[in-house]
This record gives structure tokens, sequence and C-alpha cells, in this order.
């Protein structure tokens, strides 16, 4: 269930221009001429791929040790996170998987930051009904705040043989899962920046999805902030449209290597943690203040401590 993100072939998204973008580019920019809180953690969210459970226990354990509930709870606290999407397999109510999920859960919860159960699977796009189900085994007894999915039709084929297809099938899959969902427990969605160039309807497809969300991950992985191929003009429209919609959101960025990612300028992983922080610490301060803004999240929690653990490591 690791995520792309970006379409595997065809057309390079194209850059935002126009007034919108440029709109909130000044406005953001007066916000931090006026006084951003520069004391707030720039880096606020993060998404949990690996559990600690060892495949010989469970075929579904990624056997990633920092994983066990203690020590990534340890490490939300220590980062000051206020948001964790946690990534549950299927039937995660069933086997040792079950046990782990909830503890992992609760012991991010006692830290104070929200947690999401996290999934998403092509199939789900054509049989919707999976993801209900996949998505009442992973609030069943369990205390989530939210549900947050990560299914990509533009990884699939029929993104680029039946594009409108492939949307329709999409937003009726969150259509479905927001209807199923427990009381209280909200929907998340991880958007692209670029499906905010992506016209549909009378707006564009990052409208029509955060319609449906109660909280958004505007995705938006590149390894430097400024620039007019910074994550800052990549995102401007389709943070805008958050603004708009009026939903929570985040800003994500990638720390994996080149090799997944998909290039040395998708990610942070061949940059450092240092450069990590000095480029989020950029986005905090232009979006201070932004109505919904909630910080940058970090894809993800393996990758990160990597580049940490070799900061430290003479």
């Amino acid at each position: 269930m690791r995520p792309g993100h970006r379409p595997t072939r065809g057309r390079t998204p194209r850059r935002p221009h126009g007034a919108l973008a440029a709109a909130l580019v000044l406005a953001v920019v007066t916000v931090t001429a006026t006084g951003a809180r520069a004391d707030a953690p720039a880096i606020t969210a993060m998404w949990v791929w690996d559990n600690s459970l060892d495949r010989a226990v469970d075929a579904r354990g990624t056997g990633y040790t920092p994983a066990d509930p203690a020590t990534l709870a340890a490490f939300v606290r220590e980062q000051r996170l206020t948001t964790v999407q946690v990534s549950v397999p299927w039937a995660s109510d069933e086997g040792p998987v079950a046990a782990w999920v909830t503890e992992a859960v609760a012991a991010v919860r006692a830290e104070g930051a929200t947690v999401g159960v996290l999934g998403g699977d092509p199939p789900w796009l054509e049989q919707p009904g999976l993801a209900v189900q996949w998505m009442r085994a992973a609030t069943h007894g369990r205390t989530v705040d939210h549900v947050q999915l990560n299914v990509e039709p533009w990884t699939q084929p029929t993104w680029f043989t039946d594009r409108a297809g492939a949307v329709t099938r999409w937003l009726t899959l969150l259509d479905e899962v927001r209807a199923q969902l427990p009381p209280g427990v909200g929907l998340g969605v991880d958007v692209p920046y670029w499906l905010a160039w992506e016209p549909w309807g009378a707006g564009t497809v990052a409208d029509a999805a955060m319609a449906r969300a109660d909280r958004v991950e505007v995705v938006a992985f590149v390894d430097h902030a400024h620039g007019p191929d910074g994550i800052l003009a990549l995102s401007a429209d389709a943070v805008a449209a958050a603004v708009a919609a009026g939903v929570p959101f985040t800003v994500g960025v990638e720390t994996d290597t080149p090799a997944v990612a998909g290039g040395a300028e998708w990610t942070f992983g061949d940059d450092g943690v240092d450069a990590l922080l000095a480029e989020t610490a950029l986005v905090r301060d232009a979006l201070a203040g932004t109505p919904g803004y909630e910080g940058v999240a970090v894809q993800h929690y393996r990758t990160w401590r990597t580049l940490q653990d070799a900061a430290t490591t003479p």
C-alpha cells in the first residue's frame, strides 16, 4: 500500500499559474511578514507504513522493531507530532497484527496525537465494498479519529485510457466509505498537489475529493520549499482548494530513497535530516496562519528515523 502519488506514465503535471495561486502566495507572504509562529514545529504529522511484527508470526508483519507501540509513541512525543497515519492491513481485527494495531493506536493517542487508520488497495476502486470491509475491521474495537484513504487511480492504466471513469470510481469509493464510517470518525484523503490542475465538472478533481473529506494530506513530494518547482509553488492551488473547502490539511513530503521516490528531486532521502528540517521550516513560515493549515506530514516513519540515525552516527 505504499503510495506513488504521481502518474506512472503519461504527461508531466503542469506547474500552477493564475490568480488563485498568486492570491494564496500573496496571502501567506503577508502572514509571514506580520509574524508567523517560528517556535511551532514544522513537522507535525507522519505516515507509519511499518509494524514491528515478524513475518514468521504474521504474514502481514514488516519486522520494523522501532514500530513497536512504546517506541513509536516515544517518537511521536519527541517530535511533538499532532497527527499520525497508521497503516492497517486487511482483516486487522484478526490475528497477531490486531493486537499491534490496537496497542499502537492507543499508545499514539495517549501522547495527544490524533490517529488515522491508513489503507488503500487498487482493487477497491472496482469493488468499494472491499474498502468498507477493510474500514470496519480497521476501526473495530479501537478509538480512532479518522480513516485515511490512500487509493490511487492515477497509478492504474485506466487513468490514461478512461480518465473520467477512473475519477468517478475513486469518488464513488470515497462516498461509500464515508457513508459507512462509525459515528465520530472522519474521512481523510491523500490528495496529490497536481489534482488541483485536473479539471472535473465546474472545478477540479481535488475540489471533488476535498468536498468528501474531513481532512486532507496535500501531497507535495519535492525536496525544496521555494522556487517555481518547490513545495510552496506546486502545492499552492491544492492548498487554496483546501482553504476554500474549509477542511484542515497538512502538506506531505517524502524521506524514502530516490529509487523508491522516483528520483532525487522528489525526496529528502538523499539530502539528510538537516535539509528536511530547514525546508519544512520554510513551508511552516510561509503557511502559518493559513486557515486549516496543520503543518508538514512526513512519509514515512522508518525512513525519517533512518535520516536521523545517519545524522547522529559518527
